[in-house]
């Protein structure tokens, strides 16, 4: 790519036994933007993820705690660009991602934003969910899946992301709509895996939405938010 941008970037992908995608996943990050600041933060990845990703030409940090939302504040910590981007390892940006960020974040006025999602597979499941994100993104609502990005002094403004072991993501998303100034790039639709819903029944996982945002309405504890979700995660891979 031989695109001038305005602004500098940091993309900051957390990991855990990556290996199998990481080292294509840096590779397509540096392919649309060759001086963007690529940071992979693992957590005790037992696969060589590490090693694959710093031979990708990544900056590689080792989170001291389990959990992406420690992940991603370490990263966000180092992070250097004008604009950071949380990407996950299975979500594949857009060819025009970093134009169209920089064309949305040349108006001074806008502080971030995500991108539209579609869930890869041709699945009845996967199409629900690329509608229900569609009406869920409508009502100012979005996850780290579908790319979030933003000013770096806006982030440092809000106090960073939060170490939760889940709903660190949502919880970053609702700070910056009380900020406003958020967009969500419709045009161009970052891609990502349905893999996490193999195996799962859609009720059971739509019913364990509706609890977590509910514990986290009320006010739960995050640590026992944790607890709930990594719970359930663990009964449903022992099936």
């Amino acid at each position: 790519m031989t695109n001038t941008f305005i602004h500098s970037f940091s993309v900051i992908i957390p990991t855990l036994n990556e290996a199998h995608q990481i080292a294509d996943r840096i590779s397509h990050v540096r392919r649309l933007n060759k001086d963007a600041e690529i940071i992979v933060v693992d957590s005790a990845s037992t696969d060589g993820t590490p090693d694959l990703a710093r031979a990708a030409g990544a900056s590689v940090h080792m989170s001291t705690e389990p959990g992406r939302g420690q992940q991603l504040k370490a990263g966000g910590e180092v992070a250097g660009g004008d604009v950071i981007i949380f990407l996950h390892a299975d979500t594949h940006l857009p060819e025009t991602a970093f134009t169209a960020i920089d064309k949305e974040l040349a108006d001074n006025a806008k502080i971030g934003g995500n991108f539209r999602i579609l869930f890869d597979g041709e699945s009845d499941f996967a199409s629900w969910l690329n509608n229900f994100y569609a009406w869920f993104r409508s009502k100012g609502l979005y996850y780290g899946d579908s790319v979030i990005f933003l000013r770096r002094s806006v982030y440092q403004d809000l106090g960073g992301i939060m170490p939760y072991a889940v709903m660190e993501d949502f919880d970053l998303s609702r700070k910056m709509e009380r900020l406003g100034g958020t967009v969500c790039i419709d045009d161009d639709p970052v891609i990502t895996s349905s893999r996490r819903f193999k195996n799962r029944h859609p009720v059971a996982i739509f019913a364990g939405w509706c609890v977590l945002h509910g514990l986290y309405y009320i006010g739960l504890s995050t640590r026992a938010l944790g607890w709930v979700y990594d719970t359930k995660r663990r009964r449903t891979s022992a099936r």
